[in-house]
């Protein structure tokens, strides 16, 4: 999950649905009153716009789903690359860079691969989530292939039509397609993607390990529960708006309600997965403490009480953590660095070098969206000097961008080849 906060906060959640019979029981009669038309009044108020929304969002829509089923990596790379250039809305003239960028991805070691590692990026985000971590793991001897999880890559309408089961269909599909390629494999994942990968692992022991990059398995709010009841109701928690830009050239800005749901199905699936037994192989585990998407400490909680392979690290960028880290695993690192001008870490600023094209201290994608005022917005988008935190942080006298950028990078690199070389039987 990638989308602010903010968005979940439009409408609250319903209370119930509507009754499900077509026949409800005969009412006894009431007697007329001069005040029975008011109370009448109020309810169309209530329902006709209802209604009106659930028939507008019926309309007919051709939601494009990613090709899925193909025999070889290669296959599936060619189709979805031919289903990008039909149905991508392209934000730049110049569609190469976007096509590479939202495309499955593949890098490869520079001699014979024995292991191999297939990532999974999180709601409303593309394969590039991974363009260092991917060239990282290479370099370690690993095959590493980045996929495209369905609904995205294209449009933020066409995750309305999409279910959590499409996407364990690509993680089932995919990780059979990496044991044809390597004897060894491990599976990693991104916010809702290190929630797809959790909960196959646990059933798979040909899994050796897992990474986890700011992994979703509970939303920081409270009522993430009511997103499928939310979606029946109300199609996009933030209308579209013309005026607004939907996506950039690499991920979503935008997503309908459905997105979030399915992103909730995840989140209740591995922690139903976790709540049965532990998970006992060699994880790494980044998270960052002012993530303002994720209920982190409940994360930390798990990693200590089910993640138990004695190899297994948790980084965790912030304050040390109540009553000290409480474990020789966690390694923290603070996320203030002023000469940085970074005030906090993100969810998403874990994953990228400094040096990354995009999202490095100096890519060409400034993440200007971060809960600010509209004044502050404009400046960052000018390109006036700015600092750096996760959604929704603020302090007088500053404008703040989304950190889209790790300055611990190679560290955490380090961390991440230690425990994927603890793996019982690792090369």
């Amino acid at each position: 999950m990638t989308v602010p906060p903010a968005l979940f906060s439009s409408r609250p959640p319903p209370s119930s649905r509507p009754p499900r019979s077509a026949h409800p029981p005969a009412q006894p009669a009431r007697p007329a009153s001069r005040g029975r038309g008011r109370p009448l009044a109020a309810l169309r108020a209530v329902v006709w716009p209802t209604l009106a929304a659930l028939l507008t969002s019926c309309a007919p829509y051709h939601y494009a789903i990613a090709p899925l089923g193909q025999a070889s990596f290669e296959a599936y790379r060619r189709e979805t690359d031919l289903w990008l250039r039909r149905e991508r809305a392209f934000q730049r003239a110049d569609h190469a860079d976007e096509l590479r960028w939202n495309g499955p991805a593949e890098w490869r070691p520079a001699g014979p691969a024995r292991k191999g590692i297939v990532l999974f990026h999180g709601l409303g985000d593309s394969p590039w989530s991974f363009a260092d971590i991917g060239r990282a793991l290479a370099e370690r001897g690993f095959l590493v292939r980045a996929v495209l999880l369905p609904g995205h890559g294209t449009k933020p309408a066409d995750l309305m039509n999409v279910n959590v089961d499409d996407w364990r269909r690509l993680v089932k599909e995919q990780v059979a397609l990496l044991k044809q390629a390597v004897p060894r494999i491990y599976l990693g994942g991104f916010s809702t993607g290190a929630n797809l990968a959790v909960e196959y692992a646990m059933d798979d022991p040909e899994v050796a390990g897992l990474l986890l990059f700011s992994p979703a398995f509970k939303a920081s709010l409270p009522f993430d529960w009511a997103m499928p009841l939310l979606s029946w109701a109300r199609p996009w928690l933030h209308a579209p708006d013309a005026s607004e830009a939907q996506q950039t050239p690499v991920r979503y800005l935008n997503v309908p309600t459905n997105g979030y749901t399915q992103y909730y199905y995840s989140s209740a699936g591995v922690r139903a997965k976790l709540a049965e037994r532990a998970y006992d192989k060699p994880v790494l585990m980044v998270s960052a403490q002012h993530d303002a998407l994720i209920d982190v400490d409940f994360v930390r909680r798990q990693f200590l009480s089910r993640f138990t392979h004695p190899a297994s690290r948790m980084i965790w960028y912030g304050e040390a953590p109540p009553g000290g880290a409480g474990s020789p695993r966690v390694l923290v690192r603070g996320d203030h660095l002023p000469r940085q001008r970074i005030s906090q870490f993100s969810h998403m600023g874990i994953l990228f070098s400094p040096h990354n094209p995009v999202y490095g201290s100096d890519g060409s994608q400034r993440y200007c969206w971060n809960g600010q005022d509209e004044a502050a917005t404009r400046l960052c988008l000018d390109g006036a000097p700015v600092w750096y935190s996760d959604w929704g942080y603020q302090e007088a006298g500053k404008v703040h961008a989304r950190l889209t950028f790790n300055p611990y990078f190679d560290w955490q690199s380090g961390i991440m080849e230690q425990v994927l070389a603890d793996t019982p039987g690792a090369p």
